[in-house]
């Protein structure tokens, strides 16, 4: 057992000397036993967690995962501060530079009223700080280990500012009509390999026509396949309640029930509206 004075409220300094102790000889095993690759998935599933809370609107669950998020950026500190390389305070200092720097219209002399200029001299400070000297040097920095959809779509964006992109949302809707189309050709032809490819470039075409109609391909997704997963469950139900299996049932059946169940669905919400 460590010795530690317990407190009625505690502060980030708090936080940063529990995980000390815990990562101590006196502390706990797991704790000591842990790297920065063991517990990576940790951070996902931390940050997965906010985002539900905010999805739900719940101030006393963001609090919570706000908290477990922070203790993760404290954990991957503490690692690196006991191989004397930075700590925790490293990291609040370097974030506040960056912040500094990057805000000259807040901390300097330069001129920036509109979010369009601010977003301008984002870029130009942050290329100029990464040694960024081209263009597709910021879109090859976008972590590889983004969802496909939401760095596909922070690319788009890239490329928008360096002035490759769309002239309008329709060309960006019509190029999903030329990527099926090609999709379809690779299909016909038996062509394995390229029918990958053309999906890919399926998707990504309709990422672009949700960056350019103002929608977040991500999370345009994740609410379908909730959709989905809502009808899915209510079809299931109905079929249920004629004790009849899913499975056995031929897919036009299958049709049948799902379209009662998508009127279902659509009734109840439009009453709730």
């Amino acid at each position: 057992m460590v010795e530690y004075q317990q407190k009625d409220r505690y502060a980030i300094g708090d936080l940063v000397d529990i995980v000390r102790l815990l990562r101590s000889e006196g502390g706990c095993p797991w704790d000591r036993e842990q790297t920065h690759l063991s517990i990576k998935s940790d951070l996902i599933e931390e940050t997965c967690e906010v985002i539900e809370a905010i999805d739900l609107d719940d101030k006393a669950l963001l609090r919570e995962e706000l908290g477990d998020v922070l203790l993760q950026v404290v954990f991957h500190s503490r690692i690196e501060e006991e191989e004397n390389t930075f700590n925790f305070d490293d990291v609040c200092d370097e974030v506040c530079k960056k912040l500094i720097v990057r805000h000259p219209h807040v901390f300097g002399e330069v001129k920036a009223d509109t979010t369009d200029q601010v977003l301008k001299n984002w870029d130009a400070i942050k290329m100029q700080t990464k040694g960024q000297e081209t263009y597709a040097d910021t879109l090859r920095s976008v972590a590889k280990s983004l969802p496909a959809l939401m760095r596909a779509q922070k690319i788009g964006k890239r490329a928008m500012r360096a002035g490759m992109d769309f002239r309008c949302a329709e060309d960006a809707v019509a190029c999903i009509s030329a990527e099926k189309s090609e999709l379809d050709r690779a299909i016909a032809a038996g062509d394995t390999k390229n029918i990958e490819e053309e999906i890919g470039d399926l998707l990504f075409s309709c990422v672009n026509a949700a960056r350019h109609l103002g929608v977040d391909a991500e999370l345009a997704l994740k609410a379908s396949t909730e959709k989905f997963i809502k009808r899915f469950a209510v079809t299931e139900e109905l079929v249920s309640a004629e004790e009849l299996d899913m499975k056995k049932l031929p897919i036009e059946e299958l049709d049948v029930y799902w379209a009662k169940a998508k009127n279902i669905i659509d009734s109840e919400e439009n009453q709730n509206d």
